[in-house]
Parts: C-alpha cells; sequence; structure tokens
C-alpha cells in the first residue's frame, strides 16, 4: 500500500505541475498585452496636385495667403501684404525674396486682378455686378483703380497699388470659376462671345497674377503647403 501510495502522490504532483503550464503562459502572455502601445493611425497628408505646385516654388522663410472676396478686401489684401513686406524688412532684416505673399482675388474682388486695359474695354458691364463706382469719377472704372497711384486714401488700401507691391514680389491667384462668369456677364451687355471674352481676361491680368481652377480651392491648397491664412 505505501507503493501504490507513492505512486499516487507522483502522478498528482506531475498533473499539478502540468496544469500550471498554462496558467503560467496565460498570465505571461495577459501582462504582454497589457504593456503592448495601440498602433498610431498613419499620419494624414495632403494629396498633391501638379497644377498646384506653383505655390512651392517659392522656397521663402515665411509664407502668407491672403483672401479676398470683395472690392474692398481687395484694397485691403494689398495693403496687408504691403505691411507684411515692410515689416519683416524694417524690424527682421529680411529681404523681399525670404517672403513668399500671394493674395487670392474671387468672388467680387476678382476684376481687380485685371489689367487697365480691360476696365477700360468692360469696366461699366463689370461695375453692373460689383456695384462699385471710381471713387474719383463717382462713374463706372474705365482702369484698375487699385493701380492708379492718385487714388490715394480714397480706396482701402490707402495708396498702396498693384504695381508697388507686385515689384516687391506678391503674386496673385485669381478665381478662374468668378473669371468665367464676369465673362458671361459681360458677353451679355455687350453682345460678345463669353468663351473668347474669358480667355481675353485670363491673358489681360495685373503683374504677377495666375488664373486658378478657383479661388476657394487656392486658399485650400496654400494652408495645405505651409502659407499662413489671413482674411481680409
Amino acid at each position: 500500500m505505501a507503493k501504490q501510495s507513492g505512486s499516487i502522490k507522483r502522478r498528482a504532483f506531475l498533473n499539478a505541475m502540468n496544469g500550471a503550464v498554462p496558467v503560467t503562459a496565460l498570465a505571461l502572455g495577459g501582462a504582454a498585452f497589457a504593456n503592448a502601445k495601440p498602433s498610431s493611425p498613419a499620419r494624414w497628408a495632403p494629396a498633391r496636385h501638379e497644377k498646384d505646385d506653383w505655390w512651392d516654388k517659392n522656397q521663402a522663410k515665411h509664407r502668407l495667403v491672403i483672401d479676398t472676396t470683395t472690392v474692398s478686401e481687395f484694397g485691403e489684401g494689398i495693403l496687408y501684404a504691403s505691411n507684411f513686406m515692410l515689416v519683416n524688412k524694417s524690424d527682421y532684416g529680411l529681404q523681399n525674396g525670404d517672403l513668399a505673399v500671394v493674395v487670392v482675388a474671387r468672388h467680387n474682388s476678382t476684376p481687380f486682378a485685371y489689367n487697365d486695359a480691360m476696365w477700360a474695354k468692360y469696366g461699366a458691364a463689370i461695375t453692373n455686378l460689383t456695384k462699385f463706382n471710381d471713387p474719383k469719377t463717382k462713374e463706372a472704372p474705365t482702369l484698375n483703380v487699385f493701380a492708379a497711384a492718385d487714388r490715394g486714401e480714397m480706396l482701402s488700401s490707402m495708396g498702396v497699388t498693384v504695381d508697388a507691391v507686385s515689384k516687391d514680389g506678391v503674386q496673385f491667384a485669381v478665381c478662374g470659376l468668378a473669371t468665367s462668369f464676369f465673362a458671361k456677364l459681360i458677353a451679355k451687355a455687350v453682345g460678345g462671345d463669353g468663351d473668347k471674352i474669358n480667355a481675353e481676361l485670363g491673358a489681360n491680368l495685373i503683374a504677377n497674377a495666375r488664373i486658378v481652377p478657383a479661388g476657394i480651392s487656392a486658399v485650400s491648397r496654400a494652408q495645405e503647403r505651409g502659407y499662413t491664412f489671413v482674411k481680409a
């Protein structure tokens, strides 16, 4: 009986040991699971489109985009651009080439990115929509008033002109949708061809200006490419 009792005890011991293995493994697995960190989701990055690559051509130290949608805002936009260039030169010792500044002209500010020739030709038709008269003549503009130095403080630009900021390197992104809309409006007023007028407007922009698909998309793309956003 003693011998049999010893065998029974050995079997009981081995069974106990065998039963402990999965318990230990489970404990270790649980600890590893508790210490594991959840994987971070992939960092979001905006898609890149070739037609927007011009935003990156200026590898300046600081980038600024100014959004304008009204006549008054356009003037304020070029004023802000001028102030930005001025203070970075006077207070930070930077040069104009160190700065990338783009003024977006969309909605009712769009026509002020057209040159004098377009205003002389289509000023009355444009004014039918903008309802903005030349503060000097009190009539529909026959020139781009923001390019005229003699308008001075009569405008929201406080005498800053598009020519002055363009020479400093400021660029203009001009809404293609709005330009197409104005072209149709002008065509209806003068009895012309909207497509031809649209092309004409796009070929007669102020200095350093380009047509973009839409002003609103330009505002978005600028911020995706590191431009600080300011609303005029």
